[in-house]
């Protein structure tokens, strides 16, 4: 069997696609009949030093897949395929893999290590495999153990740290564990190999170090060993040693000023003369420094009254002298054609992002010294100088005051719109950029440090204008700098009609960047059709509906066009989709823009027939892309058209229904169970001739485990949105549509709100069951409340586990008080007995009437009154 499975792992990467079809089939057929025995034969494959590399290589590979995935279900499942196999297996599977740590075969060890640490995942949290670390500690300590064997070893402890919590280990593991990682970092006992996978191992266990760092005298030894080794001789070392001081700075900032003497000497010291790699991750822990600082400074003002929170030890003031300088260097590193890919990530732009973080860091206290290197670079020759000064200028934007900034930026501008004209790329690129910045954040007309006057409104136009026609990187830039130019004049009062006058020019601008061939990626093209959006939508209606009344023409012809596109591949099919998503992106604006308003909104409803026409043409091109744009967009126009918009349903019921059913691309799921409300909200009743349908479908989509979460809070508001349309003719629903509620509503209790995502999800699903239940309520509230009384003390009951929680957003507190007054006014006088029994209300009513949210203190209000009304009655 051991050489049957050997040539069948072998045929399976045979260049004979008829070969490697039979091997594939073969594996598939051995792991479904009999999976103990598969994963043993692999494990035998993997361990065998006499078979090829390339056999041994996939038998790894299968093996890590048959107990891990990324899918979460897929993986639970994996994970309990394991579980099931007889111990006595299991235990010759690890032995194997055990032995494998110790093979002349590089690549056979380093599978092994990660095959380990896929079991250890599942065991060490069951308290399985107990004895796991002391073994590989042992693999350590022998002295007769080889140096593979070591480093394999170090391997699998720093992946085992990856994959496992500190709460599955005891305290005695993690400091043996510790202790092995930092002496397998020894210069003088260990090779290269040893120590690079040692100091690798370190940076997976530091989550677990936690009272480690506690304890002085460990701390100094752990923080000595790792400085220690951000200086060896090999690059790659020190590479990985800096992003261990990385991830110290973020998990132990308060206990590192003993050490940032040192560590800025270390950092300074590779920003200025170490390989690239490493400067990065010098200039690295700076940011990251900065990012501690900021989220503390947040929480200060947060926690001012108590006088708590973390403590701040003010490193980045303290360096600003030394830091500044060193970070301003860097920004004179550019790269000749870094303003030409995307993903290139350099010493000048890390330095940059570094500055703009000490900027938000320290606030004033930046700009004196950054102001003369600025002045001083501004009017070089050598375009490296004239560029670091423009992007140390927009870099500190954010952060010190606008009275601080305000006097440098006005008479700064006039200088950076001729910069626009400069004969270097990198520079105009940089200033385009430097503009946006300045126009993001003090363009504010109503405000009083506004740069942009009535005077010079005009030339700043024209010079963008001028300067979209530029390279594609240049144009990108400036499509952000005409994008908060348009957003600034958005509720401006009186002077939101200043940017009216160049409505036409900057449209059609924006329309010819979008046309153009000259651009090697399609960022640009998305970026001039997203200012566009902007443009619309911070437009002063009415005075320019006319103009958006022909840009609403232009771009229905331009989508009709694209029908047209001849496909040749899938790139072209791929092309064709990401324009009809943009222009789909546009219509949708556009159409919010102009109904909003009673005046405009017949521009809409004249054009609705052709635009619904084109949506549906739309949906034929089948890409989930598009079909996210367009439900949006239909949305919109539902909105617009109200119960006009049942002529449409015939035909766009096929394509809602696909939607609600798209499992695999949630995101179009999430967003057709939107378009329902929107549906509702504009056909009222007329919505019922579809609702079985719909509620069908809604239904399994709940029910199924494979779609994503965040759909689920969405379809219980739908309920809410259907109710509300249909009334009564809810109660067919009622027997289906409750436990779903009931049952989501103990979910919110399992969740755990210490996961900072799980509380958010938990917050999201709190607000979709009461917005179920309050649509469901008002809906029987005038023929059938009584339906709702077998469920009315659940709720309640749901509604005080709700107020027990502190974590609760204010749109979850917001949404069970109006729950509240709906149940009150549904249910009426049988409610007194359950109100009296319950009188958590009271409390929960007084804390919103404390409230600074004046629509939160409207709501506890009325909710008041619809209470105070059934216990007088």
């Amino acid at each position: 069997m051991a050489m049957e499975v050997t040539q069948i792992l072998l045929s399976a990467q045979s260049a004979d696609g008829n070969v490697r079809t039979a091997a594939e089939q073969s594996l598939k057929q051995f792991q479904e009949q009999n999976l103990p025995a598969f994963l043993l034969s692999l494990s035998v494959e993997l361990s065998n030093d006499a078979s090829p590399t390339e056999s041994r290589r996939l038998a790894g590979i299968i093996l890590k897949n048959s107990l891990d995935a990324k899918d979460a279900a897929r993986k639970e499942g994996l994970v309990q395929q394991w579980v099931s196999i007889d111990i006595s297996i299991k235990t010759q599977i690890k032995d194997l893999l055990m032995r494998t740590l110790g093979s002349s075969v590089a690549e056979a060890r380093h599978t092994s290590s990660q095959v380990v640490a896929k079991i250890a995942s599942i065991e060490i949290p069951r308290r399985e495999w107990p004895e796991l670390i002391s073994r590989l500690l042992s693999n350590m300590t022998q002295p007769e153990s080889p140096a593979p064997l070591k480093q394999a070893t170090l391997e699998a402890l720093g992946y085992i740290c990856e994959e496992i919590s500190p709460q599955d280990l005891e305290q005695d593991q993690v400091n043996s564990v510790l202790t092995a990682v930092v002496q397998g970092m020894n210069q003088t006992s260990n090779g290269p190999e040893i120590r690079l996978s040692a100091v690798s191992a370190l940076y997976n266990a530091l989550d677990f170090a936690q009272t480690n760092f506690e304890n002085e005298m460990e701390r100094n030894y752990i923080m000595k060993v790792v400085c220690e080794t951000a200086v060896s001789k090999e690059a790659e070392i020190r590479k990985t040693a800096f992003e261990c001081l990385v991830s110290i700075s973020s998990m132990y900032y308060e206990v590192l000023e003993p050490y940032m003497e040192t560590l800025f000497t270390l950092t300074a010291n590779a920003v200025k003369s170490d390989e690239e790699p490493i400067a990065l991750q010098a200039i690295e822990f700076w940011s990251t420094i900065c990012d501690e600082e900021i989220e503390i400074q947040e929480e200060y003002v947060c926690d001012d009254e108590t006088g708590t929170g973390a403590p701040h030890s003010h490193f980045i003031q303290k360096a600003l002298p030394l830091l500044v300088p060193m970070l301003l260097e860097t920004l004179l590193k550019q790269e000749e054609d870094q303003d030409q890919d995307d993903n290139v990530w350099n010493l000048s732009m890390a330095g940059g992002t570094c500055l703009g973080l000490v900027a938000r860091t320290v606030g004033d206290s930046i700009v004196p010294l950054v102001m003369p290197f600025v002045q001083e670079n501004i009017v070089k020759a050598d375009w490296r100088s004239r560029e670091a000064a423009t992007f140390a200028f927009g870099s500190i934007l954010e952060g010190p005051s606008l009275e601080k900034l305000s006097p440098l930026v006005n008479s700064g501008l006039e200088f950076l719109l001729k910069a626009m004209k400069d004969e270097n790329s990198h520079v105009k690129d940089t200033t385009a950029w430097t503009l946006s910045r300045i126009f993001e954040i003090l363009h504010s007309p109503s405000g009083t440090y506004s740069v942009i006057s009535p005077t010079n409104l005009q030339s700043i136009v024209m010079v963008l204008l001028e300067s979209i026609k530029d390279a594609p990187n240049v144009a990108e830039k400036v499509c952000g700098a005409i994008y908060y130019l348009a957003q600034g004049y958005e509720d401006a009062g009186t002077s939101s009609s200043l940017f009216s006058p160049y409505l036409g020019d900057v449209i059609a601008s924006l329309l010819l960047t979008a046309d153009r061939t000259d651009a090697s990626n399609l960022r640009l093209r998305a970026s001039a059709y997203e200012t566009l959006n902007e443009v619309v939508r911070c437009a002063k209606i009415p005075e320019t509906s006319s103009l958006i009344g022909h840009l609403l023409q232009a771009i229905m012809t331009r989508l009709a066009q694209t029908m047209e596109i001849q496909i040749l591949s899938s790139e072209d099919r791929e092309k064709q989709s990401d324009l009809q998503a943009l222009l789909c992106g546009v219509l949708q604006v556009i159409i919010q823009k102009l109904s909003g308003l009673e005046e405009t909104k017949p521009i809409i409803i004249q054009a609705a027939d052709q635009i619904m026409y084109l949506f549906l043409q739309v949906f034929s091109c089948r890409s989930s892309t598009v079909h996210e744009e367009a439900m949006l967009a239909i949305g919109a126009l539902a909105y617009a058209t109200g119960p006009g918009f049942a002529k449409y349903m015939p035909d766009f019921y096929k394509y809602l229904d696909m939607g609600l059913q798209n499992f695999e691309e949630y995101q179009v799921c999430s967003i057709s169970v939107g378009v329902v409300g929107d549906v509702c909200r504009a056909l009222d009743k007329d919505i019922l001739l579809y609702c079985d349908g719909i509620m069908t479908h809604l239904l399994k989509d709940l029910s199924n485990s494979a779609l994503h979460r965040s759909v689920k809070p969405p379809i219980f508001s739908c309920f809410g949105d259907i109710a509300l349309a249909i009334g009564d003719q809810f109660e067919k629903y009622l027997p289906y549509a409750m436990p779903m509620l009931q049952g989501a509503s103990e979910i919110c209790s399992q969740l755990d709100i210490n996961d900072e995502e799980m509380s958010e999800y938990g917050n999201q699903l709190r607000r979709g069951i009461f917005e179920a239940y309050s649509g469901i309520l008002q809906g029987f509230k005038n023929s059938k409340a009584e339906l709702m009384m077998p469920y009315a003390a659940h709720l309640l009951q749901f509604i005080e586990a709700v107020f027990k929680d502190k974590e609760r957003d204010d749109a979850v507190t917001k949404a069970a008080v109006a729950v509240m007054g709906d149940l009150a006014d549904a249910l009426g006088p049988n409610m007194r007995i359950l109100l009296k029994d319950c009188t958590f209300h009271v409390a929960f009513l007084g804390e919103c009437f404390e409230s600074e949210d004046e629509q939160l203190k409207e709501t506890a209000t009325w909710t008041q009154g619809m209470i105070g009304r059934i216990m007088v009655s």
